[in-house]
């Protein structure tokens, strides 16, 4: 949200400098994320100046171009080419000198002197789209011929320079989110330390009645969506160009001017942060306003020309016969203010914030107004908003107020009330602050004190104040005004000393990460969001599991992922799309699962799972002039997974390795200790890769983190002394049948030789013609070591031949 220098000092009375400002916004919550320096128009018209055109020629040499001599008061006339159709001698006109910079958009000149078919110019005469000042380029400006002559341009246009504030604005604190909301933040602040510091805002004590000749009839059908819609009418009104000092406000802000009636209802939104609607009066058929919604299905034609479909919670702005307005979201085609208004019927409510959100994303359409209504506008300002645009347009547009205000306002919002005492003021800022300073901080916020006794108080906050509900929310607005910074540090910090046995999640997370990231890994950060539908028919993920929002954002973010795999595939998907190809990603992340059973309550209708994923498609290594590119494997995400295994304290072969049933993954294998997962590894399925576009194979693992974490804290550090005695390398190729997976073979070895059997690793694995249909063979080295003594070849045999029987006895093998 941007916020005027120029602008915010019309309503507080300071001399502070914008960056003092900034840093005292950022203080009390609003943080400032940038200021930029901004003039309404881009490079303020530096180098223009008012001339008079002394002579014009047609150009000998164009039929299109005349040849002019122009004063621009520095006692020598500039000879200027000019090509527009209009200029003729004794004008007055907008000249931009040698070494002036004019602006396109981004793109920028420098006028110089140059030769235009043979004759010389020295200047350009510009059109009002060429120095940023309009959209016509019909000929160049014409000015008042009393306009001195040398006058700077900025100087006759009012150009000004403003500093522009970015706010970041939380989603609490839509009561920051006008000029005069900031400002009165702000004077709280520096109240502090000048008394004399106060906000003023504008009056409207003249708002009068001018006649009763357009009344208009207001019947508000959903009080629960509507709580309050105010309404008057002015008639006689010329819808025009807006004086410069309106225009001048909105630019400096990044809003277009459109014309005086609109600009009007736009300034007062961000004067005040009341959004209006004014509506063309002769397009509300019967003069009646009905605030309804509308069968579901019905046709309505926004401002913007499309077609949308109304949703029957959508709520309307309507005359007796139609539709004329998404309320508190967008106009309808026929609502919006046109140069043949005479008449209008301007609009200020306050709509429920629900149904403005809900709508607002159901058609795709955020606007400044839909941003403060879905966040909780004032009740109690439509009123005030709606006299300050009247008497705005009166002034600027003309016009008479033809109508009462019409204020349908049948269930008043009260202040809330909240009780806070000076105990928990002291233990929650954890500083004693003067009972005096904290009532005139709450004074200066608009929180009334209503009564007031040893213990406490009790206080009215206005209902502007949507985020402060609570005594902790009053405390936090006593100190964000006090200062966080003016709250010291303890001099001792007392602790108990408490040995817990829980591991350090942080700090196992951090290592992980680190781990990963210096094994080339780059973590991601999916949204938790997801597409539902990417768990129809998934059998390891049910989409009964799947919790459904109930009021998604969008179809493709109704749910909440149940694993890491479909955010990893998108990730992967986009990057492909941009020629990353080869990938090494991470993610750690919660998913979410649906108990199911209606009986509980709902904090237990819900599983939150930690899970950690890694993905790796296309080359490990690149080629390069000893070695060419290397694709990844199977091999390669196993490797890396049972390493974080290893720095986790869990080996390998403490836990039971079985494969997995072919799903999202063809094949793979599941690690487990207990009845706990804490690993799966495989390769993504061919069939879901082609849904998300990728060509590429794509192999995944995902760890249980919960189960990992748990099964780490329950291993001991055991070592002991390295063996002086030397290993023993023996390979087999075992042909088995193609049913048999590499984890048996290691499962049966560990089984059959648990004393000098030291590490099994597989080398190659090879299907083909030569060894038969529905066969495959497995490449397997053993490493065979004895700790007391050098092994013999006898021993060595022995070993092999045992394993050897058992593969054949428990697997079917044969050695190839």
């Amino acid at each position: 949200m941007d916020i005027s220098y120029n602008w915010l000092k019309n309503y507080i009375n300071t001399d502070k400098s914008p960056s003092e400002i900034a840093a005292a916004l950022t203080a009390l919550g609003l943080e400032v994320g940038s200021i930029e320096e901004k003039e309404t128009v881009k490079g303020g018209l530096k180098g223009l100046v008012v001339g008079k055109v002394l002579s014009c020629q047609r150009h000998p040499n164009a039929d299109k171009l005349s040849v002019t001599t122009v004063d621009v008061g520095t006692g020598e006339p500039l000879p200027i080419v000019c090509g527009a159709p209009n200029v003729a001698a004794g004008q007055k006109v907008v000249v931009a000198t040698v070494g002036t910079t004019l602006y396109s958009g981004e793109e920028s000149f420098v006028i110089k002197k140059t030769k235009i078919r043979g004759e010389a110019s020295e200047g350009m005469i510009c059109a009002e789209d060429e120095i940023g000042l309009g959209t016509s380029h019909d000929g160049i400006m014409v000015l008042n011929p009393e306009t001195k002559v040398g006058t700077p341009a900025a100087e006759y246009f009012k150009i000004e320079s403003d500093t522009i504030f970015e706010v970041d604005l939380t989603p609490n604190r839509i009561d920051g989110a006008s000029h005069i909301g900031v400002a009165r933040d702000l004077a709280a602040s520096l109240q502090l330390t000048d008394p004399n510091i106060k906000v003023t805002k504008p009056s409207v004590d003249d708002f009068k009645t001018d006649n009763n000749n357009y009344p208009i009839k207001i019947t508000v059908e959903d009080a629960e969506a509507c709580p309050r819609y105010s309404g008057v009418t002015i008639s006689g009104v010329k819808v025009t160009e807006s004086p410069d000092w309106l225009k001048n406000r909105l630019l400096s802000i990044g809003m277009t001017p459109i014309n005086n009636i609109v600009d009007i209802t736009n300034f007062v939104l961000h004067e005040c942060g009341q959004p209006l609607h004014a509506f063309d009066g002769d397009q509300i058929t019967g003069d009646h306003v009905v605030v309804k919604t509308m069968s579901a299905g019905t046709k309505f034609i926004t401002l913007d020309e499309k077609e949308r479909t109304l949703h029957e919670k959508d709520l309307m702005i309507c005359n007796e016969t139609e539709g004329m307005c998404i309320a508190g979201v967008f106009g309808g085609i026929k609502s919006g203010v046109t140069e043949k208004t005479t008449r209008i019927f301007l609009e200020s409510a306050c709509f429920n914030p629900v149904y403005i959100r809900q709508t607002s994303r159901r058609h795709l359409l955020f606007t400044d107004a839909s941003f403060r209504f879905e966040r909780g506008s004032d009740p109690n300002i439509t009123v005030y908003a709606l006299k300050r645009a009247a008497l705005l347009i009166k002034e600027i547009a003309g016009g008479e107020i033809s109508s009462e205000v019409v204020d349908v306002y049948p269930n008043p919002v009260t202040d809330f009330k909240v009780d806070v005492s000076w105990k928990n003021i002291t233990r929650l800022i954890g500083k004693i602050i003067d009972q005096t300073l904290v009532k005139k901080i709450l004074t200066s916020l608009d929180i009334k004190i209503t009564n007031e006794t040893e213990t406490g108080l009790s206080v009215a906050v206005p209902p502007y104040r949507v985020d402060v509900q609570r005594e902790a929310d009053v405390i936090e607005e006593i100190l964000r005004v006090y200062g966080f910074n003016n709250v010291e540090a303890p001099t001792t910090v007392n602790s108990t000393i408490v040995y817990s046995p829980q591991p350090n999640h942080h700090q196992l997370r951090n290592e992980i990460s680190a781990q990963l990231a210096g094994s080339g890994f780059q973590e991601i950060m999916c949204n938790s969001l997801t597409k539902s539908a990417y768990y129809d028919d998934c059998t390891e993920f049910p989409a009964s599991r799947t919790v459904i929002l109930a009021n998604p954002l969008s179809s493709d973010l109704n749910g909440m992922r149940q694993t890491l795999l479909f955010g990893g595939l998108e990730t992967i998907r986009h990057n492909r799309n941009r020629q990353h190809q080869d990938l090494k990603l991470f993610e750690l992340g919660n998913c979410y699962f649906l108990k199911g059973n209606s009986d509980v309550t709902v904090q237990e209708s819900y599983i939150e799972e930690q899970r950690l994923s890694l993905f790796m498609t296309g080359h490990v290594a690149s080629a390069n002039w000893y070695s060419p590119a290397k694709k990844a494997s199977f091999a390669d995400i196993k490797a890396h997974s049972e390493n974080v295994l290893l720095k986790m304290g869990i080996s390998p072969e403490m836990c039971q390795v079985s494969g997995i049933t072919p799903g999202l993954l063809s094949d793979g294998l599941e690690y487990k200790t207990g009845n706990s997962v804490l690993l799966t590894i495989g390769m993504v399925k061919t069939k879901l890769l082609k849904e998300f576009d990728i060509d590429e194979a794509v192999f995944f693992a995902e760890f249980n983190w919960d189960n990992l974490v748990k099964a780490s804290s329950r291993q001991q550090i055991t070592y002991s002394e390295l063996s002086r005695f030397p290993e023993v390398k023996r390979d087999l190729a075992l042909l088995l049948d193609e049913s048999v997976q590499y984890a048996a073979i290691e499962q049966t070895a560990r089984k059959t030789e648990k004393n000098l059997l030291k590490r099994i690793s597989l080398f190659d694995v090879y299907e083909g013609d030569k060894i038969g249909a529905g066969k495959k063979s497995y490449a397997v080295t053993f490493v065979l070591e004895d700790t007391s003594k050098t092994l013999t070849d006898k021993q060595i045999d022995k070993t092999m031949q045992k394993l050897t029987m058992a593969f054949e006895r428990e697997l079917g093998a044969k050695l190839r």
